[in-house]
């Protein structure tokens, strides 16, 4: 199932910030090692999804406590909750030249705080569209894939829930995700 997103220009989702740190030397490092500048952006951007979401543990099923923020504290760390996956993500394939956006999910909570919680994912503009992609890491029940068709997510939506797909691919990061992870704790709201 395809799912409709609202966003800007794709040269507008190519740069760099505080948090999405495209032009650090180490995620351009990690860019050209995964196929940046390859001529293959598609296959780039499947190398780049695959190493984020396998080699850097998701901090939750890793029971890690720390809270990195950044790309390049996420590299440092090889762990990080799934926004900070999805910033890591997000500046490597920037740095090898693919548009790429934030987005996000609110979700019930599994139970521990009650109420929603919001993932974090990415979007990518290849083959002429924005494409969303989770990074969040595999564990039995969760199975992200990277596609260019129909999604392969973390976490489908469920509407009666209450849960909700945000159609917006951001540049930057959401200001109330990185308040929440600098104060360390999980995103509650956007």
């Amino acid at each position: 199932m395809s799912f409709e997103l609202t966003a800007g220009a794709p040269r507008d989702y190519l740069g760099a910030d505080e948090v999405v740190q495209s032009t650090a030397p180490e995620v351009m490092a990690l860019a050209d090692r995964l196929g940046a500048g390859s001529g293959d952006a598609r296959a780039f951007a499947r190398a780049a999804f695959a190493w984020v979401r396998d080699e850097i543990a998701h901090a939750g099923d890793a029971g890690d406590p720390r809270f990195a923020v950044s790309a390049t504290e996420v590299l440092a760390d090889g762990v990080g909750w799934c926004y900070a996956k999805a910033h890591l993500l997000a500046a490597v394939l920037r740095a090898g030249g693919v548009p790429t956006g934030l987005c996000y999910q609110r979700l019930v909570d599994d139970g521990t705080a009650g109420g929603y919680i919001v993932h974090g994912l990415v979007a990518v503009h290849l083959d002429d569209g924005w494409h969303r992609q989770d990074p969040r890491g595999n564990k039995p029940g969760v199975a992200a894939e990277f596609s260019l068709g129909e999604e392969r997510l973390a976490w489908p939506v469920d509407r009666a829930l209450g849960e909700v797909d945000h159609r917006e691919v951001h540049i930057a990061p959401a200001p109330g995700v990185i308040a929440a992870l600098r104060r360390g704790e999980l995103a509650t709201e956007l």
